[in-house]
């Protein structure tokens, strides 16, 4: 039984006049413990499949299904929800807050949950941020930290509430090569030892070394 799965995902956006058609129905199954790449030219729907994965976006037509749950008929609760406690995050624009600093970013996830008591929260929150080696920022605020730094902050909330899936759109793209490597060294070590499932989208090649499968889009269709 697949863990995600979609099948015949279409997603249109309005643009003007014409219709821009993202995905023209895909389909895609992703096993439980899997490290998947997605891959393909700008404009392909690499971002486009990730977001509909996440619940961030919604399918013009399809199915979509997480864990054998047919998550197109969820309520927002619902979607909200499967988000906190089952997928984390990273985005290529990291998303973090500004008026926070590392440790308070890192942290945030945890907060909403609301299952950690504060010394718990800021534990696990401290033991993310030392993997990711930015251990001396916490005290930082984003706007006071390097591209690549706010990078690894991102990938740190992202794994802080130990999510059974994550999913990251170009991971690698603001790092340097030492630091890039050591972010996905992370990220496979996770998926080793807790069965994390991630799925990435990229266009580094670096990335496809850790990928145990790679899809390909092109054109809003599946083709390798």
């Amino acid at each position: 039984m697949s863990l995600i799965s979609l099948r015949n995902v279409k997603k249109n956006y309005p643009l003007g006049k014409t219709v821009v058609h993202a995905l023209r129905g895909i389909n895609l199954d992703v096993e439980k413990g899997a490290l998947m790449s997605i891959i393909g030219p700008s404009g392909s729907g690499k971002t486009t499949a990730l977001n509909i994965i996440g619940c961030i976006d919604h399918a013009t037509e399809g199915g979509v299904s997480i864990d054998n749950n047919d998550i197109t008929s969820f309520s927002d609760t619902q979607l909200t929800d499967l988000r906190l406690y089952k997928i984390g995050f990273i985005f290529q624009t990291f998303n973090l807050i500004p008026v926070l600093n590392v440790l308070e970013n890192v942290e945030f996830p945890l907060l909403l949950m609301g299952k950690m008591s504060k010394k718990e929260r800021r534990d696990r929150a401290e033991k993310l941020i030392s993997e990711v080696g930015i251990k001396e920022y916490m005290a930082h605020r984003p706007a006071e930290l390097s591209g690549g730094q706010r990078q690894r902050v991102a990938i740190a909330r992202a794994l802080v509430t130990g999510p059974e899936i994550v999913l990251a759109d170009e991971p690698t793209a603001n790092l340097d090569s030492v630091t890039g490597e050591m972010i996905l060294e992370l990220m496979s070590e996770l998926n080793k030892i807790e069965n994390t499932t991630f799925i990435f989208s990229t266009h580094d090649p670096d990335v496809l070394k850790y990928a145990k499968d790679v899809v390909k889009l092109k054109d809003g269709l599946v083709v390798a």
